[in-house]
């Protein structure tokens, strides 16, 4: 008598494909931890939550109108702790110097760049004010360091919350402002990458307002140049946020996380950002003499080296 052989060689499939599920997943959550205790002033987003609950939260923002505007596919995924760099002009955005500028990066938190451009959106047209209350959620409350440690019911400011994204770098209150602006964070993405779109920042997917880590949120060097020199010409009068050194809520005083602030002439910020798929990030700004220049780093494999690397093409272009 023949006996099939191919119900078992379906389980072993469906095994075998269990098994790589688990080993991806894994892996990817291997990518998101903090990086070393000594680099904490950096470590403005760290590990997510479990991955279950990332996949259930995340929201999707891959629209078929949008993908072949913005020049991503879907499965368009960044490489990790790539390095990639830029110099531009801020008057003229004429590029003085890049390497891999348009090749796909992870954000992370440059990502509040954006988050920082819709809010200043919504306060020069009146839709808020520096005063306005913001409602904090328990959801917004929960999110990983770094944080403020807002509490769910117990709103803030705009004012504070434009220092605590622009010095501190919370994830608690980037999801603050993202929910309060759009009713969720999942809408808020979708409005995030609409405005990239506009600003010309034609490879960047924004899924979340923090920079947490999601494969989905890639950007480039040459899209966060775009997007840093949009912000000091089109929302100038909230260039000091990027310049203060120090933050107080709740009694706690708050460290800038740009190392550069009053340590190279001619700095005005703009944001730093790590997470351990990125590296270390920094977009730049600096003026001397009337010139005015951005320079972006991706993937720097230290906060020291990443510093180190943006001093050097200031001092370079400027």
């Amino acid at each position: 008598m023949t006996v099939s052989t191919k119900p078992f060689s379906l389980f072993r499939r469906a095994r075998a494909a269990a098994i790589l599920f688990t080993g991806l997943a894994l892996a990817l959550a291997g990518c998101q931890t903090a990086p070393p205790q000594g680099s904490a002033r950096a470590a403005e987003t760290v590990a997510p939550p479990p991955q279950a609950a990332l996949v259930q939260t995340a929201p999707r923002v891959e629209m078929p109108g949008q993908v072949s505007e913005l020049g991503l596919a879907a499965t368009d995924r960044a490489t990790a702790r790539a390095h990639a760099a830029i110099v531009v002009d801020a008057a003229s955005g004429a590029v003085l110097h890049e390497e891999d500028a348009d090749a796909l990066r992870y954000p992370a938190s440059l990502t509040k760049m954006m988050t920082l451009y819709l809010l200043f959106d919504a306060v020069s047209t009146g839709r808020v004010t520096l005063d306005t209350p913001l409602d904090v959620s328990a959801e917004a409350a929960a999110r990983p360091p770094a944080r403020i440690g807002v509490k769910a019911g117990q709103p803030i400011t705009v004012r504070q919350a434009i220092s605590a994204l622009a010095v501190k770098s919370a994830n608690d209150v980037a999801v603050v402002v993202a929910e309060n602006l759009s009713g969720s964070e999942r809408a808020f993405a979708q409005q995030m990458t609409a405005k990239a779109r506009s600003l010309g920042m034609r490879r960047t997917r924004f899924v979340n307002a923090s920079g947490l880590p999601d494969p989905r949120q890639v950007t480039t060097a040459r899209d966060m140049a775009i997007l840093a020199r949009a912000l000091k010409s089109r929302h100038a009068g909230f260039a000091r946020a990027f310049t203060a050194r120090s933050f107080t809520y709740n009694g706690r005083t708050f460290e800038t996380t740009n190392n550069l602030l009053g340590q190279v002439a001619g700095v005005d910020g703009i944001k730093t950002g790590y997470i351990r798929l990125a590296g270390y990030n920094l977009a730049a700004s600096a003026r001397r003499g009337g010139k005015r220049v951005i320079a972006v780093v991706f993937g720097g494999e230290s906060e020291r080296a990443r510093d180190r690397e943006v001093t050097a093409l200031l001092e370079r272009y400027l």
